[in-house]
């Protein structure tokens, strides 16, 4: 059973608190949109994908609140105001996730439309919020489940390392069932290739300072019975020269128009790493992580993370046998006073990148070596004569 992250039903919100993993699953309950902001914030939840769906379904449930309660207004307008209001507050809790900024400007025009609606009610367009609110939770497991299969083919057809019939993996950050709504963009290309029988190991680093590979990913293979290994992260170019590793797979939390990738501060090196091995390096992300509005990488806002989190380190006490999970102490692992810079992403560029996994196919550069993402966005458009993409 894959690990659910996020639980909905209507009017209850209940996300998995991804600071207490591996060692404890703890569920939090969201009741307001202030609740899923700070979540958000304090990277109780986090991945691009889910960061947007819990921003989506948190307001869902603090409107269907408001409105059993008998304090939401009668009137259509302001209610699409409110809703309004409160996306913009929910974009600031991580700014270069575009996923939540994607699902806030859609949800917007929605409600506006529901509330430009002759007679309609402020019930009306909180219902109208809410069923579109829901099915970005449908929807995003279902490009999910896609994104796998179209990544796991791929890479059998392209990137195939030695002559077996199964190839290993080498992911970066966590972008499974904890970083969406459920299986995964770069580690639901790992299920998928494992469910086929065709995966020999995945490799997850552990990824500093936040450690989501080795408290998520390591959690969700082990939980899944993978077979996988974890790294650290200066372990990555050892790993390469000496393993037969078919691909780097990663996800992404921006793509921008022309291919380059921001992803988890590491993500670049890796990418480096990859050329220099001669593998190839795919990004996996649904549509809603592309931003055509955004024409290069060095334009994308990356967020700056507190220096606490690569100079302390939390965790059960070790007694020299096994770990205490009732005594969680927080170690200082750096020189006291030391400057720290701490971006939570780094850009890739679309150089180092040969293909992007999405829901509707796999992108590919053209005969020039350039991306041309607007086709992934118009299915008549996708002939092949430049981006290649393999329609579901």
């Amino acid at each position: 059973m894959v690990l659910q992250a996020i639980k909905y039903t209507r009017g209850d919100l209940w996300i998995l608190d991804q600071l207490k993993l591996p060692h404890s699953e703890v569920y939090d309950e969201i009741k307001t949109a202030q609740d899923a902001w700070h979540a958000i914030k304090e990277m109780r939840t986090r991945g691009a994908p889910a960061i947007a769906i819990v921003a989506a379904l948190a307001l869902a449930v603090e409107l269907e609140h408001l409105s059993k309660n008998g304090k939401l207004s009668q009137l259509a307008d302001e209610v699409s105001v409110f809703v309004h209001e409160k996306l913009d507050y929910l974009i600031t809790s991580r700014p270069t996730a575009v996923n939540l900024a994607d699902a806030a400007r859609k949800l917007k025009r929605t409600v506006q439309s529901a509330a430009q609606t002759q007679g309609a009610t402020g019930q009306d367009v909180e219902e109208v919020y809410v069923k579109a609110a829901e099915q970005m939770l449908v929807d995003d497991v279902a490009d999910n489940e896609a994104i796998g299969r179209h990544g796991a083919e791929w890479i059998l057809k392209n990137a195939r390392a030695g002559s077996t019939d199964q190839v290993s993996i080498l992911t970066h950050c966590n972008t499974g069932s904890l970083a969406t709504a459920g299986y995964g963009t770069a580690l639901g290309v790992i299920r998928s290739l494992h469910a086929k029988g065709s995966l020999a190991q995945a490799f997850c680093t552990e990824t500093r300072p936040y450690n989501q590979g080795s408290r998520l990913t390591a959690f969700e293979l082990v939980h899944d019975k993978i077979p996988s290994t974890l790294i650290t992260d200066s372990m990555a170019a050892a790993l390469l020269s000496q393993s037969q590793i078919a691909a780097i797979v990663v996800g992404a939390d921006r793509v921008v128009a022309n291919g380059d990738t921001a992803n988890k501060i590491g993500t670049y090196g890796l990418a480096v790493l990859a050329r220099y091995h001669g593998l190839k390096f795919l990004v996996a992300a649904p549509r809603t992580t592309i931003d055509l509005s955004i024409q290069r990488g060095s334009d994308i806002v990356i967020e700056k993370r507190p220096g606490k989190e690569v100079t302390l380190i939390k965790g059960p006490r070790y007694d020299g046998v096994s770990l205490d999970l009732g005594q969680v102490e927080t170690v200082g692992i750096a020189a006291d006073g030391i400057n720290v810079w701490n971006p939570a992403f780094d850009v890739t560029p679309a150089d180092l990148i040969d293909s992007i996994i999405t829901e509707v196919g796999v992108a590919e550069k053209d005969s020039l070596g350039n991306f041309n993402l607007a086709q992934l966005f118009d299915s008549s458009a996708a002939n092949g004569q430049s981006t290649t993409v393999k329609e579901r």
